[in-house]
């Protein structure tokens, strides 16, 4: 257990008094898959987007540790769980390349906006036939005089919809393999950018999704975020930064879920006493204990091997698929222990329990962490 400063404590307790705007008609906005655009505005006014950004730029100057532990607690404050994912796609999918692999000119221009939520970022790495397996994308952009020319299209997009500013991986050159993908900038307004309608989806309603559009859209040079050909690389960091930030939410969510079934149960009588004290109920309970646990070792220990440059591919692997699977199955725990009120819309239990699927999907499938983890011990 990492023994968290009083600055720290301080800086995730600050939370807790904008958690009621951002959970604001979560269950509305869920039913009607609504971007919640006041609850984002508080969410900007709080400064959270800002946490590990340089304070040049209006940020906070976190470390990663810090920036997890604070997202932690959104996830546990804040019961719109689409919002919570649209901040770390924002957060992560345009903030952390631009902060670690950016020009200046770049971070000037777009840093600040991402910080104090007056620009939305998303980020734009699957295509239909390609899903996981991101060197398959056929998205190209080709040289051509002091610009690109950006073709094709990306799919699973989330905050397509509403993005201002949207990184795209696209080959500069297919012979190259993950030397040939490279990363650009890309402002909502460029010629030849069309956005599909937002996608219909399981859960995280509230986080919009929709397929992006390339038709001869030129990106200037300097768009480009790091070299050409690095686009794997910034992709590799970008990956490591969204599901450590992400999951710290999930694991944040997962620790409320607990709470709530250990209160329910202890409120809740069937045949003449408390349903927790029947063991079927409470070995549910103790297994929602063990996953947050589990998760949370798993998550802060990554983080801590990240940032002293160790090599994580195992445990970031392992540490998703532990939190995601651990997630999902407090959720089913939790329509279980709710029992019929958890099946009902208005308790908002069966939403986690959509929400909780998706963790097992993004940022790589629990199929693909095996595969890699299996790689890894020479199989």
């Amino acid at each position: 257990m990492i023994d968290w400063s009083a600055d720290q404590r301080d800086l995730r307790e600050g939370l807790a008094p904008w958690f009621e705007k951002f959970g604001a008609d979560h269950l509305r906005h869920d039913k009607a898959a609504s971007f919640p655009k006041e609850a984002w505005q508080a969410v900007a006014e709080s400064g959270l987007l800002g946490l590990f950004f340089d304070e040049r730029y209006g940020g906070l100057g976190q470390d990663l540790a810090t920036t997890m532990y604070v997202l932690e607690g959104l996830g546990h404050g804040c019961r719109n769980g689409g919002l919570n994912f649209s901040v770390t796609t924002s957060m992560v999918g345009i903030g952390a390349p631009l902060h670690r692999f950016g020009s200046p000119g770049l971070k000037e221009r777009y840093l600040p906006g991402i910080a104090a939520g007056t620009l939305i970022g998303a980020h734009a790495i699957s295509e239909p036939d390609a899903g996981s397996d991101a060197l398959a994308m056929r998205t190209s952009a080709v040289a051509d005089g002091d610009a690109y020319v950006l073709n094709g299209s990306k799919t699973f997009v989330s905050n397509g919809p509403i993005a201002d500013v949207i990184a795209v991986y696209a080959k500069t050159d297919p012979t190259a393999g993950p030397l040939g993908v490279t990363t650009f900038l890309v402002e909502r307004d460029t010629p030849g950018l069309s956005v599909g309608r937002p996608v219909e989806k399981m859960g995280l309603k509230s986080s919009p999704m929709a397929e992006l559009f390339f038709d001869d859209c030129r990106i200037p040079r300097g768009q480009v975020v790091g070299r050409a050909g690095t686009g794997f690389l910034i992709l590799d960091h970008v990956m490591k930064w969204e599901i450590l930030l992400s999951f710290a939410v999930t694991l944040g969510e997962m620790q409320r879920r607990l709470e709530d079934c250990l209160a329910y149960a202890r409120q809740r009588s069937a045949f003449g006493k408390p349903i927790g004290s029947f063991q079927s109920v409470a070995n549910k309970i103790v297994e929602m204990r063990i996953g947050v646990e589990t998760s949370r070792k798993w998550l802060y220990d990554t983080a801590e091997k990240l940032t002293a440059g160790q090599n994580i591919t195992v445990d970031l692997a392992a540490a998703k698929l532990v939190v995601s699977e651990a997630s999902l199955a407090s959720a089913l725990h939790a329509v279980q222990i709710f029992g019929g009120n958890g099946y009902m819309a208005e308790y908002g239990i069966e939403q986690e329990l959509r929400n909780a699927v998706a963790g097992t999907i993004y940022s790589g499938t629990s199929e693909v962490q095996r595969v890699r983890i299996a790689t890894m011990l020479g199989l």
